[in-house]
């Protein structure tokens, strides 16, 4: 049985498995430029985050209906549950679906379906975070929030996601406010390819309660001492870095050393289908290359209960933790 654990940085338009992908293309008369699911898993092979971000969005084409979401959400939760989820925190990416045509109706109801039985069909709890796109404009960016408002009820929090350089946190300033306003969450990518500065602009402009990557953090050891001190947690997703080549390789890392200065980090997965790993993958992979013993690996997963929104529920917070705590490593 694996270690349990809260997933709190998973794109779910990033969990479209190769075989998925084509069995929606099926369904809905797409055709893929692809010739089968081997050729298309050799296109996961990224230079950058903007060459992964290219495929990303060419495939999304084959999800339609409301059904398509549902079921791509159901496949994911049934890999994480496997992989000891007990909670996930679960991005979408309204725009990249509403500019092809889609309702945003269609993307939430789809996804609810599959979140609302979670608990009962896979043992783990759900919330949902819209994302916005940062390559698109703030005034995007608020008409999407504007639409989401007859779903609030079924969305927990507002994130920041997409190419990271060029497009700073204060660009997004009034819709994070608005946000604030209706009492949603605020997380953020910060710090993965674009600089520390983007950190504390995510902070201190857009009132951040949690920082997604965070990595560039460790050049600014001010800033380090900051959000040590502040207690937020950062979503680190070691697989996806090295994918996207953020770092050169696994054994070269910054997590440990994260670690060991007191940051309140967490290990997810991002976008499983395309960066070769699920979320208990990742724990795999930073045990096993990191070398990350038991204690390290406990006092990650209990972060991503600390870190998780969970306020609303501290017996259900206080339930998982205690599993953490019993856990026992092989």
């Amino acid at each position: 049985m694996p270690l349990p654990k809260a997933e709190l940085h998973l794109h779910i338009e990033g969990t479209l498995e190769p075989e998925l992908a084509f069995e929606l293309a099926a369904r809905n008369g797409v055709t893929l430029p692809y010739a089968d699911t081997d050729e298309l898993r050799e296109a996961y092979r990224f230079e950058d985050l903007q060459s992964f971000l290219n495929l990303y969005y060419e495939l999304m084409a084959v999800l339609r209906t409301e059904r398509d979401f549902e079921d791509l959400a159901d496949a994911y939760l049934a890999r994480a549950a496997a992989q000891g989820v007990r909670h996930a925190e679960i991005f979408f990416d309204p725009q990249a679906h509403t500019q092809r045509g889609l309702e945003l109706g269609t993307v939430v109801e789809g996804l609810w379906r599959a979140l609302g039985r979670s608990e009962q069909n896979h043992g783990v709890s759900t919330q949902l975070i819209l994302c916005f796109l940062r390559d698109e404009s703030a005034e995007s960016a608020l008409a999407t929030l504007d639409a989401a408002r007859p779903y609030l009820d079924r969305i927990t929090g507002v994130g920041l996601d997409s190419a990271e350089v060029g497009h700073p946190p204060a660009k997004f300033r009034a819709v994070y406010e608005a946000a604030a306003a209706l009492g949603l969450r605020r997380v953020a990518h910060a710090g993965e390819e674009g600089p520390p500065e983007y950190i504390t602009e995510a902070l201190d402009v857009l009132g951040v309660e949690r920082v997604d990557h965070g990595l560039r953090c460790m050049e600014d050891p001010a800033l380090v001492e900051r959000l040590v001190r502040e207690r937020v947690p950062l979503t680190v997703c070691p697989l996806s870095n090295v994918r996207l080549r953020t770092v050169g390789t696994l054994a070269a890392h910054p997590l440990p050393a994260m670690l060991d200065a007191g940051l309140l980090c967490t290990v997810n997965s991002d976008d499983p289908a395309y960066f070769g790993g699920y979320v208990g993958d990742n724990f795999d992979a930073v045990h096993r290359t990191l070398g990350l013993d038991a204690d390290r690996l406990r006092e990650l997963a209990r972060n991503s209960f600390l870190a998780s929104f969970l306020e609303h529920d501290e017996d259900r917070r206080t339930r998982y933790l205690a599993e953490v705590e019993a856990y026992a490593f092989d």
